[in-house]
């Protein structure tokens, strides 16, 4: 009963890896289609997220099955528990990602970014998949030294983001309405994926360690703030 316990417990653990993987593959192609403006780029990320959905679903029911049936106790519970939030923060990354895409398709033919801050958005999506990227190694190894790295990357997405709405109302920001609302909207969504991956990571550290780390923890010095309970 026990090794059926144990494989039960694997299982949920290599689902949450497979989900951090289709974030990740979802990340990659909204940033390609939003930046190129590849409408079937972004039309492939959209129909993609409901492969997410369903792997999230059944994620979590094996969890609650596991909980009604095997009655797990101390750091097999934290595992199971820990396992349903885990998965609710990388299915919300792939929405955002699908959120992205959206806006590829809303706007085509014309691109979503103006030129001036294509270099802007490019540097952050390249950390939201370096922080993804990281997260699958922690979900891997639970290798907890990878944890001040995904800090890190989260507080150079918080300035650039901060740096949108700086150039949003400098005086030579003369681009259209639509256009300051997709940018707003499109850097809040990169900077959500950022809180997104601080959150598992905060979450796989209780999992190793038995101990919440603060939030105030996950705040690079002079980088804005992580977001309330890691971005949740």
């Amino acid at each position: 009963m026990r090794k059926v316990f144990q494989a039960e417990l694997h299982q949920v653990g290599e689902e949450l890896i497979q989900i951090a993987t289709l974030v990740r593959e979802a990340l990659a192609r909204a940033k390609d289609a939003l930046l190129d403006a590849d409408i079937e780029l972004a039309e492939e990320v959209i129909s993609n997220d409901a492969r997410i959905d369903f792997l999230q679903n059944d994620l979590d029911e094996r969890s609650i099955d596991i909980l009604a049936l095997q009655s797990p106790v101390a750091s097999d519970l934290r595992m199971i528990v820990g396992a349903l939030r885990m998965s609710a923060s990388l299915e919300r990354a792939g929405d955002l990602a699908r959120h992205l895409a959206q806006a590829v398709r809303l706007r085509y033919p014309d691109p979503v970014i103006p030129e001036p801050l294509v270099e802007t958005f490019t540097r952050m999506f390249d950390l939201d998949l370096q922080i993804v990227d990281r997260v699958i190694q922690v979900l891997q190894t639970r290798d907890l030294s990878l944890a001040d790295d995904i800090y890190a990357l989260k507080g150079e997405v918080n300035a650039l983001h901060q740096s949108v709405f700086d150039a949003l109302a400098a005086p030579t920001w003369d681009c259209s309405v639509p256009t300051a609302v997709d940018v707003t909207l499109c850097s809040r969504y990169l900077e959500r994926i950022g809180d997104h991956g601080v959150s598992v990571t905060r979450k796989v550290s209780y999992l190793v360690t038995g101990d919440w780390v603060p939030a105030s923890s996950d705040r690079p010095t002079g980088h804005g703030h992580v977001g309330r309970d890691g971005g949740e």
